[in-house]
């Protein structure tokens, strides 16, 4: 697998293959490519709700903006949540990580105040998007990133209590008459000696 291959053909869909459905062990490697996903002090303050189920999704479609048609389409929605009940993620803390990252944890938790540290936790998890996108094309999947989420409702339809969501990202076959497919509208990105220095 040639990394900057596959990041050269990846596209965020605008417009995904309803039918064509994706074998299960690819949406199995994906949980675990996400749980395996670094983070600061590895702190992992995330929860990834895939959601396969029509119903379900529909719902989250339906207070996702300008997303509704694409998740609708997608065969999976991920969506991405931070843990927000700092009391609750104590828990996590303190009986899931070594003593080592806990005390990380702890004294970080203890130097700034909670609504900041909720922001630096938030951060992680975009480092779990990155990671997300990378993979699904690595998988021979299309995908798209959605921060046009009404994350309160979000919580709601998933009976979440301890986490909120962030953003969440389709999965899926993007279809062939997607106008934003890399062999109809090409990557445009920055050149390269406008956005890397080297010193």
């Amino acid at each position: 697998m040639n990394i900057l291959e596959l990041i050269k053909k990846r596209y965020t869909a605008k417009k995904y293959n309803a039918d064509k459905a994706i074998p299960q062990e690819k949406i199995e490697d994906l949980k675990e490519v996400l749980r395996l996903t670094p983070s600061s002090i590895n702190i992992q303050p995330w929860k990834f709700t895939f959601v396969q189920n029509p119903e379900i999704k529909a719902k989250l479609a339906s207070v996702s903006m300008h997303n509704e048609e694409k998740i609708n389409q997608a065969q999976l929605l991920v969506v991405f949540s931070v843990a927000d009940d700092l009391d609750a993620f104590q828990k996590v803390v303190d009986t899931e990580l070594p003593q080592a990252r806990r005390d990380w944890y702890n004294q970080m938790k203890a130097s700034m105040p909670e609504a900041d540290l909720k922001i630096w936790l938030s951060k992680q998890v975009y480092i779990a998007l990155g990671v997300g996108l990378t993979a699904s094309v690595a998988l021979g999947l299309d995908s798209t990133a959605m921060e046009g989420i009404e994350s309160d409702k979000y919580r709601d339809i998933l009976n979440m209590t301890a986490y909120i969501a962030l953003f969440a990202m389709a999965v899926g076959y993007g279809s062939e008459d997607d106008f934003n497919r890399i062999e109809i509208t090409p990557k445009s990105r920055r050149l390269q000696e406008s956005v890397i220095e080297t010193i």
